[in-house]
């Protein structure tokens, strides 16, 4: 199954980067996410993924609907107080003293491969949630266009960002 599921991957991002045109797009053209934790130490890098499954979950509903960058940028700017206050309560309930910070910004990022698609070294729009100080290891995907695919708790489950992948389900089912 598992390996039906990444075929079907390949498959959709494709289909995607296609329908959307943005094969040897530019940056202009992507907006990301990026989750910095407060440190390296274990415990903040730990709480990082768990901030940032919550947050996650939280913006998938938000932004399955999306059809622009700029419409994926206004959902963000209007989410960031709810944003900062699903980190906030994961930070709590973990037992840290420290907050988050959510704002969009124009930052550089290095070269990341996700499957097929390689975004290269460069300047992108992006959410960037600060946990704390916000110096530690990072976690970063894609927003915009909505073809990145994000681990869930479940390892064996993968959620897809967009309508494409619903109509591609509703064709296989």
């Amino acid at each position: 199954m598992k390996y039906f599921l990444s075929i079907l991957s390949v498959i959709a991002i494709t289909l995607i980067l296609v329908f959307c045109g943005n094969i040897g797009g530019t940056s202009q053209e992507y907006f990301r996410i990026h989750i910095r934790a407060n440190s390296n130490s274990s415990e903040d890098q730990n709480v990082k993924y768990v901030v940032k499954d919550a947050v996650v979950d939280y913006l998938i509903p938000l932004l399955s609907e999306v059809e622009t960058k700029n419409e994926a940028e206004e959902v963000l700017n209007d989410n960031l107080n709810n944003i900062e206050d699903v980190a906030n309560s994961i930070l709590l309930q973990n037992g840290f003293s420290y907050k988050s910070k959510a704002y969009i910004s124009f930052e550089e990022f290095p070269t990341r491969e996700y499957d097929d698609l390689v975004l290269e070294e460069g300047f992108y729009d992006a959410l960037i949630l600060a946990l704390g100080t916000g110096t530690g290891d990072n976690w970063w995907c894609v927003v915009y266009p909505p073809f990145c695919f994000l681990e869930s708790k479940n390892s064996e489950n993968y959620v897809y960002i967009s309508k494409i992948w619903e109509i591609i389900n509703n064709i296989i089912n």
